[in-house]
């Protein structure tokens, strides 16, 4: 018998249009490059808008575990684009494109340094020295953000924007101390090991199942079972992160679905209520999964979009300097 036919992912997540035409019918220009940092090398992308000849500001954005700035996540991108803003992100290490194994997380110092070397270099050139900037982060992403605005000089970011992000672990997410402390015992050995259990994730983030499916076929998604030393970082750094809050001092908005199953919806409500900032928000959306723009209905991460298109431009305006001329 003749083998059966191999089904193949496409190339990319809208299927075989030639990518500059696709972005074009976006409104956006999309550029892809490396970046060397002093961890790793980086794959980053930028986002430029098509059609506006003024822009508001830089946003400067991470993806969660597992994921990458492709596929769905660079929906994000495009609309904060279309919004009137210059939009870069690169793929943390570990992840998509970038330098490092494959989901693993072993020193997320480390991952958030290399992120933010690209990002401070992107937002001292010109003409972004001159405009405001938001760093933004999804899931795990998200507390790569806040080490990254940690690890800043003061007033380097005008504000903060986090989205579902991991700073609580659900109890049945968090790693089994017995467990880590066993795997411990063998010196650093497994610490790359794909060997602690795997809590289906993609399925407790994704509520639309058409999305779940587009999610799934990504070919840059890490899909093997979590390994050790990246459960035990994201463990430490997240009790890291819920002992600093009081640190937090930019402006910043918070936004989470009250059905997370992969992050808790305290990480958001304990960041709001534990910072310093004067100006702080927190959106907490009923009913919602964790991946609020990807994976929710277009109904509901319309609403999630709106609200961040409120925000920033209202921060924009408060806090940066009049709107320039991108072409100048």
């Amino acid at each position: 018998m003749p083998a059966a036919a191999e089904t193949t992912s496409p190339p990319n997540f809208w299927g075989d249009m030639p990518e500059e035409e696709y972005y074009t019918s976006q409104g956006v220009r999309n550029t892809k490059s490396y970046f060397q940092t002093p961890h790793g090398k980086l794959f980053t992308q930028s986002f430029l808008p098509l059609d506006v000849p003024k822009i508001k500001g830089s946003v400067y954005m991470s993806h969660g575990y597992g994921s990458d700035t492709g596929w769905l996540f660079q929906k994000i991108c495009i609309n904060f684009t279309n919004w009137g803003y210059a939009v870069f992100a690169a793929d943390l290490l570990g992840h998509g494109r970038s330098d490092g194994l494959h989901g693993y997380v072993g020193d997320i110092d480390k991952v958030a340094a290399a992120s933010l070397s690209f990002f401070v270099h992107v937002r001292r050139s010109d003409p972004y020295n001159h405009l405001p900037a938001f760093l933004f982060g999804e899931s795990m992403g998200g507390a790569a953000t806040m080490m990254m605005y940690f690890q800043s000089e003061p007033d380097t970011w005008t504000g903060l924007i986090f989205s579902a992000p991991l700073f609580v672990m659900p109890e049945d997410m968090k790693p089994s101390k017995v467990r880590l402390f066993l795997y411990g015992l063998l010196f650093g050995v497994a610490d790359t090991w794909p060997a602690m259990p795997d809590k289906k994730m993609v399925g407790k983030s994704i509520k639309d199942p058409e999305k779940l499916k587009i999610i799934a076929s990504n070919p840059r998604r890490y899909t093997g079972s979590p390994r050790v030393g990246t459960m035990r970082e994201l463990a430490r750094v997240c009790q890291y992160i819920q002992d600093n809050f009081s640190k937090v001092t930019a402006p910043f908005l918070t936004v989470h679905g009250t059905d997370d199953g992969v992050t808790c919806p305290s990480s958001s409500k304990l960041l709001y209520e534990k910072a310093s900032s004067v100006d702080k928000s927190l959106k907490l959306y009923d009913g919602m999964y964790h991946s609020l723009i990807q994976g929710e209905t277009d109904e509901n991460a319309s609403l999630v979009l709106r609200d961040m298109k409120e925000w920033i431009d209202e921060r924009a305006e408060k806090y940066g300097p009049k709107i320039i001329n991108f072409s100048s």
